[in-house]
């Protein structure tokens, strides 16, 4: 009798556990993870190792640097297999172009949407600090986007250019509209170009029809002695109008999926009340500072902005992780972007 019992109890209890795992699945989301939301403490290469991690975490693909030539077609099976989308990301051609082409043929391979790639890695406020620098740039990236674009053409490959911090809205039209073709178009970032003061609704608003690519990002503002504190924070504890930014892509762009981009670190210093800020941007209405400021101070958080420097570094693996799960959990409840 005691055997039969003892038989019974266990069974009773290994039950449950044979169906934990389904029970422990994440509920998914059509929204997906950029490789740069692990800037500041993962700092993620890899696109195959980090395609089966946001798989485990519900998102329905991934951004992320080109496989190698030899492991593209294993990755375009995984995605197939998970039924998840993959976008590439790749620098624009130099004056070799031989070398970007060789990365649009992998991203071909590996089923990329599309492209993302930038003109400037870094900010336009802190990377030139004369006008001939400025213009020398502009000269620089046509000549790149005249060099990669035919290119992606000739691949059928989308080229999708984010917007980074350094041109501002009307500039980006005047480019997307000189070099207009169907494989060239913008990643639309909702939140860089408040760093050169333009208005992020205003933005989404007018560059939607141009976005092949996305990085959905909620921003938090707060004033500081020269400007402005900009950060990325989780979705839904910003002023970005999100669920309108998606509307209007989806209305425009219906192809176009919605990428997450969560980079959890410290506050940008946007500092426009310095005379550095403005040397590349001479004739900017003033008004946009005025609208930019007023936004830092009523949306200032009452906590503050999150300092990821002044944490233990265990918590700032963990804040990582933890915002990009967040806003994968606000991008399915809160902008109605169920798998």
């Amino acid at each position: 009798m005691k055997r039969r019992r003892f038989l019974a109890t266990a069974a009773a209890v290994a039950a449950p556990l044979a169906v934990s795992p389904l029970a422990a699945a994440p509920l998914r989301t059509s929204m997906g993870v950029a490789s740069n939301s692990y800037l500041s403490v993962k700092r993620i290469r890899d696109p195959h190792a980090f395609l089966e991690m946001c798989h485990q975490m519900g998102a329905g693909g991934i951004q992320a640097p080109l496989p190698t030539p030899e492991t593209a077609s294993k990755l375009r099976a995984r995605c197939e297999q998970l039924g998840m989308y993959y976008e590439g990301m790749a620098p624009l051609a130099g004056e070799d172009p031989s070398a970007c082409e060789a990365q649009l043929r992998t991203a071909k391979e590996a089923g990329a949407l599309c492209v993302r790639t930038t003109c400037l890695s870094g900010r336009r406020y802190e990377t030139f600090s004369t006008m001939e620098e400025w213009k020398r740039f502009v000269a620089d990236s046509r000549a790149k986007l005249a060099r990669t674009i035919p290119l992606a053409e000739r691949h059928k490959v989308v080229l999708a250019m984010e917007n980074h911090k350094d041109w501002t809205q009307e500039e980006l039209l005047r480019l997307l509209k000189e070099f207009e073709s169907p494989y060239f178009g913008l990643c639309l970032d909702t939140g860089n170009n408040v760093a050169l003061l333009d208005d992020a609704d205003g933005f989404v608003e007018a560059l939607a029809p141009y976005a092949v690519s996305t990085h959905i990002k909620d921003m938090g503002v707060e004033p500081y002695a020269d400007g402005f504190l900009l950060s990325e924070v989780t979705i839904g504890a910003g002023y970005v109008n999100l669920k309108r930014a998606i509307e209007l892509v989806r209305r425009h762009r219906p192809a176009t999926k919605f990428t997450l981009e969560m980079i959890t670190r410290d506050p940008l210093k946007i500092p426009c009340l310095t005379e550095k800020y403005w040397i590349t941007m001479p004739g900017r209405d003033a008004s946009l500072l005025a609208a930019a400021l007023r936004q830092a101070r009523r949306h200032k958080p009452m906590q503050g902005l999150p300092w990821l420097s002044r944490l233990p570094k265990e918590s700032q693996a963990r804040d990582e992780e933890n915002n990009v799960k967040t806003c994968l959990a606000a991008a399915r409840e809160q902008l109605g972007l169920s798998a």
